[in-house]
């Protein structure tokens, strides 16, 4: 039985914006990015686009929740993880809005 693999990638576009994707042929998935048949993608017009990060899985759900978390991130936040700076990732992973506050002081 063969395993199958997922991949959760993140590229940089013409922009330097990034987009963050799950595809279980990245070398395809990048090809479609920078094609013309990419029309209407978030990508389309902001090619090409490069690969800077990728990480390999075996579960698709796994893949599925990783990808869409990393999408709620910010740019920094995304920048850690490529960089694979764990210290940085666990420093922007703490809230830092109005609400933390309220539960921090415990009302």
């Amino acid at each position: 039985m063969s395993i199958k693999y997922f991949f959760v990638y993140i590229v940089e576009c013409s922009d330097n914006s990034y987009y963050t994707g799950l595809t279980s042929d990245i070398e395809q998935r990048i090809g479609y990015h920078n094609s013309s048949e990419s029309k209407g993608l978030y990508t389309s017009n902001r090619q090409p686009v490069k690969l800077l990060w990728s990480v390999q899985l075996t579960d698709f759900t796994e893949a599925e929740h990783f990808e869409k978390q990393i999408k709620g991130w910010s740019r920094k936040k995304k920048e850690a993880l490529m960089s694979e700076n764990w210290d940085r990732l666990k420093i922007l992973a703490v809230c830092q809005n109005d609400t933390r506050y309220i539960h921090d002081k415990k009302v």
